[in-house]
């Protein structure tokens, strides 16, 4: 078979901001004003107002069609106009039988396309993720297998654990409440967000942790704030309350001082959210800067995740994928990934962001009693429906 289409299509939604404040993809509160893209009210860094991904869709010659989807939560014209311009002439009419061999060969050869040109991460990567996805559904539909079954080492399972992703709430009694409540659900981690004054979070974080009980996984998210003058002190806080990690806590471009930090305290470092490839995150694996690996598929792709995970394998760390502002065939792949690795533990879960995928999908997909369900039909069981929800 060959590839005859390649299609991106950029998605910009309507979201309540209330609801999603305090919850991955939308951890902060924004400053004021009218525009699309807003800086965050606690540390510098832009969020969108609407919930922004990019899909893509790959069509081969018999009929056959694959999703998939970028991480795209800023301007996701910009990952379509690269798979638009650069990638899919790359693809199209291009062989493909969906082995993992072929996928491999094509992600190594859109890698190369612009290398040389210094785009070896950010946008471009996130298109190709986008383009990966989409083959790998295509190849579990040729074979007639979920995409868990074709991954190398499979454990196949059929549930995968999920922690929530941020409590929200007004005030940090509400945010108590919000965790006992899913608590009784049946989950048993948490990450809450460093998205106001160190006091203020450290008061939250100790309070979640009375209620739920030294029992509970608590993780701590912290949106890339910290430095070298503080960052030891706050780490050693969070020893004490046993936190299950401490998650983006300094400027990502900075291995050595992550190393530093996590030799300095006892909580477990976990990054990867802003990285792309195996190449990106060498210096931290080099550095033993981390203890959990946290890939996202919708910015590694499938592809380049498997590698990452058979690198943090050798070196004893564990997985946790990133999962963020998503739609169907991100959070699919997510689910498909952690199910089939034996060193990822958890999955990252976000009622609000799951919701809004649910409303574009054939067959939604189910996250129940702290619980991930994997897909079962063939490929990556994420069959979006257009046009989309408004």
């Amino acid at each position: 078979m060959k590839i005859a289409a390649v299609t991106a299509i950029p998605v910009r939604l309507q979201r309540d901001r209330g609801k999603a404040e305090h919850t991955a993809g939308s951890p902060t509160a924004l400053a004021g004003g009218d525009a699309n893209y807003r800086w965050s009210a606690v540390f510098p860094a832009l969020y969108a107002v609407n919930f922004e991904t990019a899909l893509v869709r790959i069509t081969l010659d018999d009929g056959t069609i694959g999703w998939g989807e970028a991480q795209a939560p800023l301007a996701p014209e910009v990952a379509c106009s690269i798979v638009q311009l650069l990638l899919a002439p790359v693809l199209r009419n291009a062989e493909f039988d969906g082995s993992v061999e072929c996928i491999e060969m094509l992600w190594d050869r859109m890698y190369a396309t612009m290398r040389i040109r210094g785009q070896t991460g950010g946008f471009m990567l996130d298109a190709i993720s986008g383009v990966d996805l989409a083959l790998w559904d295509l190849a579990g539909k040729i074979c007639n297998k979920p995409v868990c079954a074709l991954l190398s080492g499979s454990r196949q399972r059929t549930e995968v654990p999920a922690y929530l992703s941020g409590l929200s709430g007004a005030s940090i009694e509400a945010r108590v409440e919000n965790a006992c409540a899913r608590r009784d659900e049946g989950f048993r981690a948490f990450k809450l967000f460093y998205d106001c004054e160190s006091e203020e979070f450290l008061t939250s974080f100790s309070a979640v942790r009375k209620a739920l009980g030294d029992q509970a996984g608590i993780a701590a998210d912290a949106l890339w704030r910290l430095s070298g003058d503080n960052a030891e002190d706050f780490g050693k806080t969070l020893d004490r309350h046993n936190a299950m990690w401490l998650e983006a806590p300094l400027p990502p471009e900075d291995p050595l001082a992550h190393a530093a930090l996590a030799g300095a305290i006892r909580t477990p470092l976990a990054i990867g959210e802003s990285y792309r490839t195996r190449y990106e995150l060498a210096s931290f694996f080099r550095e033993r800067a981390m203890r959990y690996v946290q890939p996202d598929l919708g910015r590694c792709g499938l592809t380049e995740g498997l590698r990452i995970a058979r690198i943090a394998a050798e070196r004893g760390v564990a997985v946790a994928p990133h999962l963020s502002i998503a739609m169907g065939p991100q959070i699919a792949a997510a689910i498909h990934f952690a199910a089939a690795l034996p060193n990822c533990e958890m999955l990252e879960f976000n009622p609000n962001v799951l919701e809004v995928a649910n409303e574009s999908l054939t067959q939604p997909i189910v996250c129940q009693a702290g619980w991930y369900r994997v897909p079962e039909l063939p490929g990556l069981g994420a069959e979006v429906q257009l046009p989309l929800a408004k």
